[in-house]
């Protein structure tokens, strides 16, 4: 048995099934289209993110008489390639043609695909193995088929270049010409099932840069969720209570009914807190075309109660988090004896520092969008989800009806970024169809609704102190960090951020400090909290790499050699001896918190960026690492402010170490992607709020970064991984690293410290 091989339990049952039923094994299903395979219900991996959600990678591969093989994706491609990806795997081990594969996108279905959530970084990392094992049993059925044709041993045949060779007399079969034959014979029992060695491998650890969906992007003729037409379709925008947790006091549908095109004026019962994936309610337009119904909504006169969240104000809320991370509180770490360390270290030999947040939105390029057809009690979605089986589950309770009539069918995702975890639009959707009954209804968010009403990225205060010994170096470390937590979502009165999110780069610092504490404040939530792209990793990480540079500063040391210096030597840790008992949902002993790794991505990205060469004035380096969703990080960025305090980057240099790379050109898209998103971020993003209103409306005053501020050049560097190796996560982890590298290299060019975000595009306009 392979290493990977080990990794996977074995199945109860390999039935064949000659028809649809209780999956069991590898399954093999004759029919007209050729072999079709499915994956054992085995379970890969799991997770403690909210939801509760297991990752039983469950996946399918058709094979056609014309010898096409039609690989499903189980998970939603939002972006990232995993469309490509993760069929590239089954592909490889098949010794299939990749000019001869086809992807289908699987609708949600728990019972045969598995969790069908694409998030935390997860669906290379939880379903690689399974993908492999997908295409070994069918390469294993289709050298049986062949061999008993020709009546030699299958060990004299070999499946390769979408065919099956018997090398001894030159005859070959293709795939197609097999199929048929393949799908009559009994699934292989698992231990005869071996993957191939790496030298056998064509397309994993290669660049696959014909991407599935890349054509299709190109010439415009994709599906995304925003694309759904169906015939009689009608279009809807809702008109949502500004405040969350507000709902309609009165409405006057008078002027909007007489615009053109105006079909019906729908009102939307709305949800007290937790919103869960509930909608807000309020008012929907439903119109013959989305320009008629935004008109519509327009000519709403709208009288609302703003309920318990009407005076909620950014600025004031800051100060009631900067005064919670300035009392003591319970602690999630307590290593040592940091209270007493702290208290008796001379004035001249401690430190402290704090680090603000703002709430932030997804802003993802296509906003939220879903069509819904109720017709004949069942119910139809199609809509750009990335929590599939969620969809379905609260349609199906939303409209009343049993779970299995209802159909969800995933769309391609104009970006993702966990927004669209949260199905509240399709829920929308579905009452709005049931309220035309069961015409299809497609229902836009316009920007302003997307940023006015997000799963907004939590607000927070760090507050960092340190004592110093001779050397400056810390001798005991306190983190006190207060942010509204995502579970305050789905329970109402959750006002401490949950073991996940400290899990996040905050109890589990990996420094070699004697006496590290970790205080938790309670905080309430006044808006919806989300699932972000890295969560929490990015306020943690921001706060503990900039404390970090503050203290070599202030040691008079170079930062790269303090930042080793306090990661110490090469070892590997335990994460429940960070207090860190969730570890991203992984087993601590197959996922260690590496120091060697995370020392080597510091020392590869300086190296490649340079660190210490000389610079003209107005110039500075900054860097800072990252361990997030089980992959090491390391962000060297370069910085230039200009006459007129503007600031421009040069050039910026990522290092990963994600362990191996299945298809590397989409890491390597995937850094570069979180890096101009973690620069957006740093530099413009901030979602604020006054009288409980978001005061952002679109991208004038919500921007994100334009192509004349990106980095002139991203530089990214992988670390080479063996297939032996777990794999790390790859969307996420670039993130959370590139603000603080930032904030270092202005400091760095200029002598500013900045301690509060969003940086602003011009030093000289930040107040």
């Amino acid at each position: 048995m392979n290493a990977p091989d080990k990794m996977i339990a074995s199945a109860s049952r390999r039935n064949w099934l000659k028809a649809a039923g209780a999956l069991a094994g590898f399954t093999l299903v004759a029919g007209p289209s050729g072999l079709v395979m499915a994956a054992d219900a085995v379970k890969y991996g799991g997770d403690n993110m909210p939801g509760g959600v297991v990752d039983d990678a469950l996946v399918f591969l058709a094979i056609g008489s014309d010898g096409i093989v039609t690989i499903m994706s189980h998970r939603s491609e939002m972006g990232q390639g995993i469309r490509t990806s993760l069929p590239m795997v089954a592909a490889d081990e098949l010794g299939a043609d990749w000019a001869k594969v086809k992807v289908q996108q699987a609708a949600a279905d728990e019972a045969r695909y598995g969790s069908q959530d694409t998030d935390g970084s997860r669906s290379m990392r939880h379903s690689f193995r399974a993908m492999r094992h997908v295409g070994a049993t069918a390469r294993l059925m289709l050298e049986t088929a062949a061999a008993a044709r020709w009546s030699v041993a299958v060990t004299e045949v070999k499946a390769a270049g979408h065919q099956v060779v018997h090398a001894a007399s030159g005859r070959t079969l293709g795939f197609g010409e097999l199929a048929a034959e393949a799908a009559k014979l009994p699934v292989p029992p698992r231990a005869s099932i071996s993957l191939k060695r790496a030298d056998e491998l064509r397309y994993i650890g290669q660049d696959n840069k014909r991407g599935i969906d890349l054509h299709d992007i190109v010439t415009g003729n994709t599906h995304f969720g925003i694309d759904t037409r169906l015939e009689g379709m009608s279009y809807a925008v809702i008109a949502r209570p500004p405040v969350f947790g507000g709902k309609l006091k009165s409405v006057d549908k008078t002027a909007a009914l007489k615009v053109p095109g105006v079909l019906r004026i729908v009102e939307l019962a709305g949800s007290p807190p937790p919103a869960m994936f509930n909608p807000l309610g309020g008012v929907a337009v439903i119109a013959s075309n989305t320009w008629a119904a935004i008109k519509g909504r327009e000519a709403l006169v709208l009288e609302w109660e703003d309920g318990a969240n009407g005076a909620y104000d950014s600025k004031a809320f800051r100060a009631t988090l900067e005064a919670a991370v300035r009392q003591s509180a319970k602690p999630a770490r307590d290593q040592g004896k940091t209270v007493e360390t702290l208290a008796a270290a001379p004035a001249k030999r401690k430190m402290s520092a704090e680090y603000y947040l703002p709430h932030l939105a997804h802003a993802t390029m296509e906003p939220p969008a879903a069509t819904v057809r109720v017709i004949n009690g069942k119910a139809e979605v199609w809509a750009c989800v990335q929590a599939p089986q969620a969809t379905r589950s609260n349609v199906a309770k939303a409209l009343g009806l049993p779970f299995d009539d209802v159909t969800v069918h995933v769309t391609l995702l104009g970006g993702g970024f966990g927004r669209k975890s949260k199905p509240d639009f399709a829920v929308e959707a579905a009452l709005l169809s049931q309220a035309m009954d069961g015409k299809p209804v497609k229902l836009t968010w316009t920007r302003d609704d997307d940023l006015q009403h997000d799963y907004l990225h939590t607000v927070s205060v760090e507050r960092l102190e340190a004592s110093l010994d001779a050397k400056g170096m810390p001798t005991a470390w306190l983190h006190r960090t207060a942010a509204p937590t995502i579970a305050s979502t789905f329970a109402a009165g959750a006002n401490k951020q949950a073991p996940f999110e400290l899990g996040m780069s905050a109890i589990n610092v990996p420094f070699a400090i004697p006496n590290v504490r970790v205080e938790v404040p309670e905080v309430p939530a006044h808006t919806r909290i989300g699932w972000f792209r890295s969560v929490s990793n990015i306020p943690h990480a921001f706060a503990i790499q900039s404390f970090a540079a503050e203290l070599a500063h202030a040691a008079k040391k170079d930062h790269r050699d303090y930042l080793l210096e306090l990661l110490g030597p090469a070892r590997r840790i335990d994460p429940k001896d960070l207090s860190d008992g969730w570890n991203y949902g992984e087993d601590p002993a197959k996922y260690p918190v590496d120091i060697g790794r995370m020392r080597h991505v510091i020392e590869l990205a300086t190296a490649k960026a340079g660190w210490g060469r000389k610079l003209p004035k107005g110039r500075g380096l900054g860097l800072a690492v990252s361990y997030s969703f089980v992959t090491y990080v390391a962000a060297v960025i370069e910085v230039e402010i200009n006459a007129a305090g503007e600031v421009l980057i040069p050039r910026v240099d990522i290092a990963m170490d994600c362990g191996p790379q299945i298809n590397p050109d989409r890491v390597r898209s995937q850094i570069e992607g979180a890096c101009i998103m973690g620069l957006s971020l740093a530099m413009s993003g901030e979602i604020s709020f006054k009288n409980g209103r978001v005061e952002q409306s679109n991208f004038h005053d919500y921007a994100v970064l334009r192509a004349a501020d990106a980095p002139r050049v991203i530089h990214t560097h992988l670390v080479p991984g063996t297939l032996d190796m777990e794999l790390g996560g790859v969307g996420e982890p670039a993130t959370p690293p590139i603000a603080p590298a930032l904030c270092n290299a202005i400091f760095a060019a200029t002598g500013k410290r900045i301690r509060a975000l969003p940086v602003g595009m011009q030093l000289a306009k930040k107040a």
